[in-house]
């Protein structure tokens, strides 16, 4: 079974689409939106393992520059 995570990103002006482009081309991303409200980039994770959330989140999506927060929500499982 899946687990899936969907990270919310506020990004520095100017740069929401470079950083929208930059997350899709990481691995274990299936969709990326760029979006209006107090959020700029919706971005969902699907991945086998829990374990394997935290890696892409801190090695990967918030190591992008232009990147200010980003908010966390993993699914519970079904």
């Amino acid at each position: 079974m899946a687990i899936k995570a969907y990270v919310l990103v506020v990004s520095d002006p100017g740069k929401t689409r470079k950083v929208a482009e930059e997350i899709r081309l990481i691995p274990g991303i299936v969709e990326t939106h760029e979006v209006m409200g107090p959020y700029d980039i919706v971005a969902e994770i699907e991945v086998e393992n829990l374990t394997d959330i935290p890696p892409i989140l801190g090695e990967k999506i918030r190591k992008i520059d232009g990147i200010q927060s980003t908010t966390s929500l993993v699914t519970l499982p079904e």
